[in-house]
């Protein structure tokens, strides 16, 4: 889990005038040649449990499918507020993420977790980069993750589009979703950006209250399909309106011939929250 010290390095670009700092100021320029790795880490059981309990999967002797996400996020963390990285990590927009589980992992394991950032490109909102982790056990690749970044500004209309997904109807399953839940996700992963935690912190940055994790939405919905899912799967989605908190989404999930489609929706208004498939992992 990324430390204080990690954390405010994190906020210092997003504060006006400080952002100007020499060592703070970003520069707007290429993504670092630059990775980071971690060796010998140990799963926690009882973490990966309350982050099972979170999420909706069962306790079991192999970590949820997105558990390894948060053994990454501290590099990921490091990355952005390193020096050389040309982005704050506040305002940058999660936009996809796309996990393959090449087998189940489990709780007993010590693994080796390596990121790096690469392919920076033009979008239509502005720019974006791919955060690519790769998780290794006793040297056997046994879990990958590309989460896709944007940061707005200055787009390029001709630039390509986001991945396209199947529409999927709600199937009658609403989560009703807690004020805290930001917070109590937030203690769990790490990620305690401020747009997640209070009403106050999320106003300040341009949110009516605070939202929920995408990656807890992506979990969620995983938890919902995980008994119906093979060993060795990809799940990729891609997060869009924003989940205000308190407030409760629409779960729909349908079969294709791949695997599942799956969505989060409004219930009242229908406006999707995140849209996502499964497929068979080669």
């Amino acid at each position: 889990m990324p430390g204080l010290p990690v954390l405010v390095k994190a906020a210092l670009p997003a504060l006006p005038g400080v952002n100007l700092l020499p060592g703070i100021r970003k520069s707007g320029g290429d993504l670092p040649d630059l990775t980071l790795t971690r060796h010998d880490v140990p799963v926690d059981a009882d973490h990966a449990a309350a982050y099972a309990a979170l999420c909706g999967f069962p306790r079991k002797d192999v970590v949820p499918l997105p558990y390894p996400h948060l053994l990454a996020f501290g590099l990921h963390m490091q990355i952005m507020t390193d020096a050389s990285f040309p982005f704050p990590a506040i305002g940058t927009v999660h936009l996809e993420n796309s996990i393959t589980q090449h087998r189940p992992i489990g709780v007993t394991e010590e693994l080796q977790v390596t990121a790096h950032a690469e392919h920076l490109r033009a979008h239509a909102k502005g720019r974006v980069f791919d955060m690519v982790t790769k998780v290794h056990s006793r040297g056997e690749l046994v879990w990958e993750e590309t989460s896709t970044f944007l940061r707005r500004g200055r787009g390029d209309a001709e630039a390509p589009g986001g991945t396209t997904f199947p529409e999927v109807a709600p199937t009658g399953t609403v989560w009703r979703l807690e004020g805290d839940l930001g917070r109590r996700y937030a203690g769990v992963s790490g990620d305690h950006n401020p747009i997640h935690l209070y009403a106050l912190t999320a106003k300040a940055l341009g949110f009516p209250r605070q939202i929920a994790h995408g990656m807890w939405s992506m979990a969620r919905c995983v938890g919902a399909l995980e008994n119906r899912l093979p060993d060795a799967v990809r799940v990729d989605v891609a997060f869009k309106k924003p989940i205000l908190l308190p407030g409760s989404v629409a779960f729909g999930s349908r079969p294709t011939d791949a695997g599942y489609a799956f969505a989060l929706s409004d219930p009242r208004s229908g406006a999707p929250h995140l849209a996502g498939t499964t497929t068979a992992a080669l």
